[in-house]
């Protein structure tokens, strides 16, 4: 068995574990600052929106031998506005300029097809209009609204109120980052940044839904037992699934970052980024917070209760006196309905 393995093994037993639920408070600060973080770049720098929310002309060439940095500087001087130049395969040149008209485009065209040497012909040139990018982001809002009241019904049903509002505030966690990144390297944001949004929901919950699982399983008749306090419980879930929920995001990441790094970076396929670096943050913002927020925000929630909190006085208390007698704390439990409670990070590990 590897060594990662061995590991899992462990946690999922409960031999080994790390205290993530304890040192809570930390990971909210480290939460709160990067979020402070996203908000200020958004409301100082804002976004780089694409063309279909602007409106302009897009402008697709045959191959040509001028760079990009020239046919930028040819595109700029015939518009007058800024331009957008991407490689494409074929060795032709794809040019965005915003807040042209059918005349403008017109004009443009002629001028490009004699800077770049080519037969203007031979240069497609698309206009879009403002309205079409709004109509995409009122749907989009829209599906981001029915999505989010769907998901707390669900988690309110399948699990409790505390677990949807935990997951609710994870999920608006997980977007302000992702676009918060976006504001601060200025990538263009188009339609394919606004699905790669729209898919690393599922993805951001994939994660917190099967440690709740494993939650609910082992917090089932808690209160009969006096071994495990609910914040307990619920670090043994997240352990439980700690290996498992890497091994699944790292493994979604890979194909995500060769589209970044290598097909937007590497080969200059541009046209990548949009949609690949919201699917890479937020892919690791959801594995994040499903394992550092969501769940402590219910033991926080949970443990307001009085039943959690009686639970927890019983379970010091009898760990007080088992420690004044000189006995282990694991001593002394043999007759208790622990079976639920030790199975908890199980439900995880049977998907």
């Amino acid at each position: 068995m590897s060594k990662l393995g061995d590991l899992g093994a462990k946690l999922y037993r409960g031999e080994v574990g790390y205290d993530f639920v304890g040192k809570r408070f930390l990971w909210y600060g480290v939460s709160i600052l990067i979020t402070i973080t996203a908000i200020v770049a958004l409301a100082v720098q804002g976004l780089n929106m694409g063309i279909e929310f602007k409106g302009g002309a897009v402008f697709t060439t045959p191959k040509t031998t001028v760079s990009e940095a020239k046919a930028r500087e040819f595109a700029e001087e015939a518009s007058g506005h800024d331009a957008i130049v991407q490689q494409l395969g074929t060795g032709g040149l794809r040019i965005q300029i915003s807040g042209l008209d059918t005349a403008a485009a017109t004009d443009v065209k002629k001028v490009l097809a004699t800077d770049l040497k080519v037969t203007e012909a031979d240069i497609n040139a698309d206009l879009v209009g403002p309205s079409w990018g709004s109509q995409i982001a009122n749907k989009a809002w829209t599906g981001l609204g029915i999505f989010m009241v769907l998901v707390v019904i669900y988690l309110a049903i399948a699990f409790e109120w505390r677990m949807a509002v935990a997951a609710l505030i994870a999920l608006i966690h997980d977007l302000t980052i992702t676009v918060g990144v976006y504001a601060l390297v200025g990538f263009e944001v188009t339609p394919g940044t606004v699905i790669g949004l729209l898919t690393i929901l599922g993805y951001s919950l994939y994660d917190t839904v099967v440690v709740f699982d494993g939650l609910k399983e082992g917090s089932k008749d808690i209160t009969k037992q006096t071994r495990w306090t609910y914040s307990e419980v619920a670090n043994r879930s997240i352990n439980g699934t700690l290996v498992r929920s890497i091994n699944t995001t790292v493994v979604a990441l890979l194909p995500v970052a060769a589209l970044l790094f290598i097909g937007g970076g590497f080969l200059g396929a541009g046209m990548l980024n949009d949609i690949s670096l919201s699917l890479f943050v937020g892919l690791a913002a959801g594995a994040y917070s499903s394992i550092f927020i969501a769940t402590p925000l219910v033991v926080d929630l949970k443990e307001r209760e009085p039943a959690m909190k009686a639970l927890e006085k019983r379970v010091l208390a009898k760990r007080a006196a088992a420690a004044a007698r000189g006995e282990s704390p694991d001593e002394g439990y043999e007759g208790e309905d622990e079976p639920q409670v030790a199975a908890q990070g199980r439900s995880g590990r049977r998907r």
